[in-house]
């Protein structure tokens, strides 16, 4: 029974939930195969659904008092995300829209995005996760799926060091949008700032969670709701790629 998953184990059904994280559209907004409006179509959903207002979301969980260590942690991410002034000094969803003008796109064409159905519903699913359940419920979906990746199971046991400039600039050089859709490294500051970031806080944000969803008895409500979100956003992503006319293979 789920009730009786040790911490171990219940990290585990959490890394299985991240791992079937995966899109079939990714493939093709990662390669050569979109247009520029079609990715446009895209990164409007992702800015408007969650990009935008990521630091609000969080700011939603701290406003219901967590313990101190989680509230810390969310309050820097707060402050990273509205400020950057742990990376390269500017608020990330600013750095979302450089890196959209340089593909050559307007900044007006990122305010009041009309959403998608499915993109409407992800976007509630997460208001109604930060408004009415549990702070620890909020905090898992935000910091371990939302944030989170297919790479999460080798970010956690794997820890990572801090990379390098050099590694990072190598990061930036062989991105999907610099390699086949001709944007400049020099407006790829949001990936920058995210690699100089993210990667060393997934094992802390395990560390945080695991330990209260234990404390708590809440271990099975949280895999339930990311088992949901899974869902939500696999549809969510099902909406965008029929918007951009892109047929699963």
């Amino acid at each position: 029974m789920m009730w009786k998953l040790s911490a171990e184990q219940f990290r585990d059904r959490i890394f299985d939930v991240l791992g079937r994280k995966q899109h079939w559209s990714t493939t093709h907004f990662n390669g050569n195969t979109v247009t520029k409006e079609q990715l446009n179509v895209h990164f409007r959903q992702e800015y408007a659904v969650y990009i935008r207002d990521f630091a609000v979301l969080l700011a939603r969980i701290v406003g219901k008092n967590p313990p101190w260590q989680i509230r810390r942690h969310l309050a820097t991410t707060i402050y990273e995300e509205e400020t950057g002034r742990l990376s390269l000094g500017k608020p990330h969803q600013e750095l979302f829209l450089q890196m959209m003008m340089g593909l050559g796109y307007k900044r007006a064409e990122f305010r009041d995005v009309e959403l998608l159905s499915r993109s409407y519903a992800y976007r509630e699913w997460l208001d109604e996760i930060c408004d009415r359940e549990d702070w620890i419920v909020g905090a898992a979906v935000l910091t371990i799926f939302v944030e989170g990746s297919v790479h999460d199971r080798d970010e956690v046991m794997n820890q990572k060091t801090p990379k390098s400039n050099a590694d990072v600039e190598d990061i930036v050089k062989k991105h999907p949008l610099v390699a086949y859709h001709g944007l400049s490294p020099e407006h790829l500051d949001l990936i920058r700032a995210r690699e100089m970031i993210e990667p060393c806080n997934r094992s802390v944000v395990y560390d945080l969670i695991l330990k209260e969803a234990v404390e708590s008895g809440t271990k099975n409500l949280i895999l339930e709701k990311l088992e949901t979100g899974l869902n939500v956003w696999l549809q969510y992503r099902d909406g965008i790629a029929r918007a951009c006319g892109l047929r699963q293979p």
